[in-house]
Formats: structure tokens, sequence, C-alpha cells
């Protein structure tokens, strides 16, 4: 049978040059110019290898240019673009040298709107919401906060998911989200204002806006103007791009927080001085003060629908305001120690409180009484903050950097994030959309906090303590002998020879001296031929010793 050999195609000719048409023989001045040019450049190019065996260094830098851009058929040359890709991972465009690209968070709620408009509408009671299975496969399934009516434990947030720090490290007092919720508001001790993305958590702005520290930040309900104070008793106006079109002197002491009335015409505030002060805002003056606090008003907040200011003080107390008469209403007794913070809820009927006594209470002003005690903290609870979309669910912050969930009517708390913050948690603050918590802390840090996604291990240092004792004890030994694992292979990398080219292997011709494992010389056994060593009870040959 006979073998036939493939053989390749010949080459195809290359036509001469009396074969190729008129008008590419050069018959205008066009052609004529080109055909210069070329010749120009050929000539160039053989002058510039002539230099550069005389010059092998010249010759190697052309040849390196000549290679890294690529030339055309019909290009005269090498035509350095404007995009050059520089050793080392350095970009420039136009001569300008680019940052490097970095990976981040991003938390896009978009996605669980439009899984939640789409069923919605078969949605007629809570059985009919789909149950998400916990798998990490199920996380389209999600859907936002507002969607969980029946189900406040859904929107708990206590994934840790991004730190954000100042430049200036500093106290960061308080934080607040635009009305929009694309942007974090943050007020530092510097009396400066830091804008932080919403979504992707990464630094924008920064503005110099108080001179002394600031204390108090409030949004109006129109979304139109937010009025913040500072430590000196000033008061300023802002619009919504940051701009300031007021300043005026408010208190003569610092001032501790603020609140807005239901038809943003008023807005009261509270002092260091012992009083609270209701203001027109239009007018910039002031309607009533009221006092009453035998010591310093360290929180105040304007009921929701009605004329009513609650008010708490240094001396235990929370009185209730009358803002059109200035008459005290009624007086709450029930903590044992300074008052932190107070909250109104969004339904009008629940004061929320916290206080230095470790200890949070829930009152119903239509009966003056208190409703509910909440334990859990082992110190002083300085923060509250509602959930926007749940009115039984609300977080708290202490002064030993951790953060509590509660839900009214349980005696337990739902969820606890151990050591958030090394140091006291001045404030938080719920996003509009309500999954995203800030929180504000002594640390100098802005922490943002998520809802943790279905199939989520909730291994981290935040959410361990929350798994069964069993799982903890299997987790926490497991990332333990990984850690050992990873040191031994470390100390294993770290091992380096100090005779290059021999490794452990011991010194040829030398018998058992070599290389220990560490580095060091092993010299365990005696010289050959001598016969003495570290074991060895023999001497020098001939000396006797």
């Amino acid at each position: 049978m006979n073998q036939q050999h493939f053989q390749p195609p010949p080459p195809p000719q290359q036509q001469q040059q009396g074969n190729l048409p008129r008008i590419q023989r050069g018959g205008n001045a066009n052609n004529r110019m080109h055909n210069n040019h070329n010749r120009h450049h050929n000539n160039q190019q053989q002058n510039n290898n002539n230099n550069g065996m005389m010059n092998p260094m010249m010759n190697n830098q052309n040849m390196q240019q000549q290679q890294s851009f690529p030339v055309g058929p019909h290009e005269e040359g090498p035509v350095t673009p404007n995009y050059v890709q520089q050793p080392q991972s350095k970009m420039v465009f136009d001569g300008k040298r680019m940052r490097k690209a970095i990976e981040r968070q991003f938390i896009d709620y978009n996605p669980t709107v439009i899984q939640s408009i789409r069923g919605r509408i078969f949605e007629r009671s809570k059985r009919d919401i789909p149950y998400v299975p916990p798998h990490p496969a199920y996380e389209t399934y999600l859907l936002p906060p507002s969607a969980y009516r029946y189900n406040p434990t859904t929107c708990i947030t206590t994934k840790f998911e991004h730190i954000s720090t100042n430049k200036q490290r500093c106290p960061i007092n308080v934080v607040c989200w635009t009305p929009d919720g694309r942007r974090l508001l943050t007020g530092a001790s510097t009396g400066e204002f830091t804008l932080w993305n919403g979504q992707a958590f990464n630094f924008e702005t920064i503005q110099q806006a108080h001179d002394s520290p600031i204390r108090a930040m409030v949004w109006n309900h129109n979304d139109t103007f937010m009025v913040s104070a500072d430590n000196g008793g000033v008061i300023k106006y802002w619009q919504s791009n940051m701009n300031n079109i007021m300043t005026y002197k408010g208190h003569e002491e610092c001032i501790r927080d603020i609140g807005f009335s239901p038809t943003d015409s008023k807005f009261c505030s509270c002092s260091d001085d012992g009083t609270v002060k209701v203001w027109d805002f239009t007018t910039y003056s002031v309607d009533k003060t009221l006092s009453g606090h035998g010591s310093d008003v360290r929180c105040c907040d304007w009921h929701p629908r009605n004329s009513l200011i609650a008010s708490g003080a240094k001396d235990y107390l929370i009185k209730l305001w009358d803002a059109k008469s200035g008459q005290n209403v009624a007086t709450l007794h029930g903590h044992k120690n300074t008052i932190f913070n107070i909250k109104w809820n969004m339904n009008g009927n629940w004061l929320l409180s916290c206080s230095k006594d470790q200890l949070i209470k829930m009152y119903d002003i239509r009966y003056l009484k208190e409703f509910q005690t909440f334990k859990g903290h082992n110190r002083e609870v300085t923060c509250l903050a509602w959930h926007p979309h749940h009115e039984t669910l609300f977080a708290s912050g202490s002064y030993d950097g951790n953060i509590i969930f509660w839900i009214v009517g349980t005696e337990t708390p739902q969820a606890k994030i151990k050591g958030a913050h090394d140091s006291a948690v001045w404030d938080i603050s719920w996003h509009p959309f309500g999954h995203v918590l800030c929180s504000g802390s002594n640390d100098y840090a802005t922490k943002f906090w998520v809802r943790n996604r279905p199939g989520d291990k909730m291994d981290d240092k935040y959410n361990i303590h929350e798994l069964p004792p069993e799982l903890q004890l299997r987790v926490t030994t497991q990332k333990m002998e990984e850690e050992t694992m990873m040191m031994d292979d470390h100390i294993v990398s770290d091992v380096t020879p100090s005779l290059p080219g021999l490794g452990n292997v011991g010194l040829p011709g030398l018998g058992g001296i070599g290389m220990s494992p560490y580095g060091n010389m092993m010299n365990n056994s005696s010289l050959p031929g001598i016969g003495f060593g570290n074991n060895s009870s023999g001497g020098l040959p001939g000396l006797g010793l």
C-alpha cells in the first residue's frame, strides 16, 4: 500500500514590480512622495543599525522600541499609542499615571426591589411570601426589608461589610444618612463633615463644617435642609448639596441633640445649660424656652405627629413638653442614672430611652407608664435607632463597643455584635431602605453592617458567638488547626541554607558535618582522620589529650 505524504502548498510568488498595475508603480506626485519617504526611512534605519554596531546599548533600545509597537502593512514606522503598558503594572494614559483598580464590595438593593415588584402582584397575605432556603443559590430570591412585614428578624444586620476611617483619625460623634440613601454623612470631633458612598462605602469628599466637635445632625421631613450643632452652641443650616446658608449662636454651652417638628417649620434643641429651646426655622428666633431639668439635658426628640417634645437629662428624668405653651405635661421616673438618648417610634405611642444604668426602657404615652425594660448590655447604653420599616425592631449601642438588636415584646436580644468597635459606640443610623446599619465610634472608625445572605456560615469573629456551643467549638478547633498548618508552612518556607547550592545536604567529603533544617552547622560527629568531636572521648593523635 503506497503511502501518500502530505506536501504543503508552495508559497505564493511575489509579484514583480513590472506586473503591478500602473497606479501602484507611481505615476502621480503623491505616490512618488510616498516612495521617497519609504526610501528615506530605509536609509535612516540602515544608519541606525550601523550606529548600533558601535553602541550596543543604543541598538537594544531601538530593537525594544520597534518590537513594542506593531507596524501595519501600510505604516511607515512605529507609532506611539496614547495607552502604554509599562513595567511593574504602571498604567499610563495620555502621559498621566493611572491608579491601579481596586476591587470593592458593592451593596446593590435594586435586584431585591425588582424581585419584590415582580412577586407582589401575586401576594395576598404572608402565606404567599416565598420561603428562602439557607443556601447561596437562593440569594436572588432575597427581598427588600419592607417586603418582610411579618418577620422583622430578617432585617437584622450582623454581617460586617466595610470599615471607613478618615485620614485624620478622630472620634466619630454623629452618623447620618442622606435622605436618598446614596451617601453617609459623618460628623467628627474635628468639626468636619465626611461623605461616604452608600453602596461602595468609599470616600467621596470632606469639608470643614464647624470649629468645634459636631454633636448633632438632623434632616427635616421634606429632605431639603439639614441642621447641625456643635460643642460651642453654634447652629448651622445646610442644603442638600452641603452648602451652608445660615449660622447663628443657639446656646451658651454644648448642644447635645436636635429634633424637627412634623411641619418642619420649627425644631427643638437641648444643651448642657439645662434648657430646651424651640426655634422658628425661617426667622432663626426662639419661640419657647423649656426650663425644668435640674442638670444637663442630654437628648430631645419631637413627636412624629403632635406638638409634643420629650427630653432626658442628667437628673434621671424624662419630661414631656407642650411645644405651643411651653408647659411640662408629664414626668417619667424610671432610670437610675443619666439618660443618654431618647427616640419616638413611628407609631407615635412608644417612647424609647437608654441610660447609664445599662437599661433600655420603653414607655407608652397613652398610659404614661413603663411598657418594657430591655436588659442585655454590660456597660452604659449610649445610642438607639428604630428600624425605618419595622416598628418593633430597634438597635442599641453601648460604651463597651457592642451592638444589640431587639424586638418589642421579647425579653432576650435577637442578635448581638460582640466587639463591633474597640471603644464606645457614639451613634448608629439605619439606611432609609433598611438593609444597612452604620455605626460611629470613639475608635475613629465608621463601620457598615448588612444582612446575612442565605447560606452564610457566620463563622467570623462578629457572628461566631451566635452559633450553638458545639458548633462554636468545632469552628474554633478548625480555625486553630488551619493556623497551625499555616505556621508550619511558614517555618519551612523560611528555612534558608547558609551555604549556597548545598541546601541541607552535608558537606562533601566531611561525612556527618552538614546543615541542620534550621540553617545551623551539625558537628555531632568527629572530623575524619582525627577522631574527636562533641561526643568523642579521644584526643589529638600523639598528644595524649
